[in-house]
């Protein structure tokens, strides 16, 4: 193992720290990081925002962070006021399988020991000592099993209630999110957290040369109209082409901004089909950099999405000034609140004629930025961090 602290360390006193609400005593506390390895977006993306503002909240040595470097890569982002800890002699895969098919070994045997282990994605290994804390986000695999890539909604459904089960305390990103969890799993709401996520500082309306200059390296020399996010069934793309043909009036791009996801060739088919096929532009890995020039850049933002658990992209495009139009599907409704236009249908009709208000009423964009930026601005790390510390303190008691 890797990245541990010398045996000496361990044999010292477990730990008191300086934590947000001030001098109080809490336990040693384990994150597995495994997926912000692994993912850029979504669970990954959530993990490393997590660790980078958990750290400073505590002394430097109350938060270890666990990962499996069976390839020898190295420290895998930097996340401050913390340590990072390794097994580089088997396979992230194969402990999977292991916990998967025999239900051991225990995690700890791989992370070492702490009082309190966080498992930010979905699902909860096998323990043998220590409190566990889970992050469940949505109940999509459960709720639309049709749109979850085969395998694994296969494994998150024949996890997710042991877990649920097992966990001192399961964190989830939206009021929305809770009620399905109690829904489908019948948890107790005295274990239940929800938490809303954050997103960058770097989301605000950059300098205009910045929008320019990203504008001409992407080759958008029209107006357009934005989504971004993975090309997936749950994303409803198709519906959004069926929109965009109907805006016979906007002289501009549709452009779609995320990679290829399970069941992309659909959304391709579509748009070979589209009369306005041309005005349609696929932009796939689009760099964190360039996003907020991109968001900016855009006469609107807009997502069709049939659910979602958070959704980062709505909240990233009004901290960067730009109008929304999105569906109300899952926590959409509670995380944009009046700061965008909602819409409870998918009659392609009612999209086009609200998408046109949003892009040709003054008044009313305007209204959509100043609520947009407001709101946005309700959603930081930092407070994503400073309540996830209060369950961790909560469930160490």
């Amino acid at each position: 193992m890797s990245g541990c602290a010398d045996p000496a360390s361990t044999k010292r006193k477990l730990f008191h720290f300086r934590g947000p609400r001030g001098n109080l005593p809490i336990m040693r506390v384990c994150i597995d990081i495994q997926s912000a390895v692994t993912q850029r977006a979504g669970v990954g993306r959530y993990t490393r925002e997590l660790v980078k503002y958990l750290g400073p909240m505590a002394d430097a040595d109350a938060v270890s962070l666990f990962y499996f470097d069976f390839l020898r890569r190295g420290k895998p982002f930097d996340a401050p006021a913390t340590t990072m800890r390794s097994v580089r002699w088997c396979p992230g895969r194969m402990a999977q399988h292991m916990w998967k098919s025999f239900n051991w070994p225990p995690f700890d045997v791989f992370a070492g020991p702490a009082e309190l282990y966080h498992f930010p994605n979905f699902v909860l290994p096998p323990l043998a000592k220590g409190k566990s804390v889970v992050t469940i986000h949505d109940m999509s695999f459960i709720r639309y099993p049709e749109y979850a890539e085969e395998a694994n909604q296969k494994y998150l459904a024949a996890r997710i209630k042991d877990t649920a089960a097992r966990a001192d305390a399961i964190i989830t990103i939206s009021r929305f999110s809770a009620d399905e969890i109690q829904t489908f799993l019948r948890v107790d709401s005295a274990r239940l957290f929800p938490t809303h996520l954050g997103i960058s500082h770097a989301f605000k309306a950059p300098p205009p040369e910045a929008v320019d200059n990203l504008r001409k390296r992407y080759q958008l020399d029209r107006p357009y109209i934005l989504t971004v996010g993975t090309l997936e069934p749950r994303k409803n793309l198709q519906f959004l082409v069926d929109v965009f043909d109907k805006l016979d009036h906007f002289d501009g791009y549709l452009v779609l901004a995320g990679m290829p996801g399970w069941k992309y060739e659909p959304i391709f088919e579509r748009i070979r089909l589209s009369h306005r096929a041309g005005n349609i532009k696929w932009l796939k890995y689009v760099p964190d950099s360039d996003l907020p020039a991109l968001y900016a850049g855009a006469q609107l933002f807009m997502l069709t999405s049939l659910y979602e658990g958070f959704g980062f992209p709505p909240l990233e495009s009004m901290a960067c000034g730009t109008p929304v139009v999105c569906s109300a599907g899952g926590s959409l409704s509670e995380v944009v609140e009046n700061a965008a236009v909602l819409v409870d249908s998918f009659e392609s009709d009612r999209w086009a004629e609200l998408t046109m208000k949003a892009i040709t009423d003054t008044d009313f964009r305007r209204t959509l930025v100043s609520r947009g930026i407001e709101q946005s601005g309700k959603y930081t790390w930092e407070a994503t961090a400073r309540k996830t510390w209060e369950v961790y303190r909560k469930v160490a008691g």
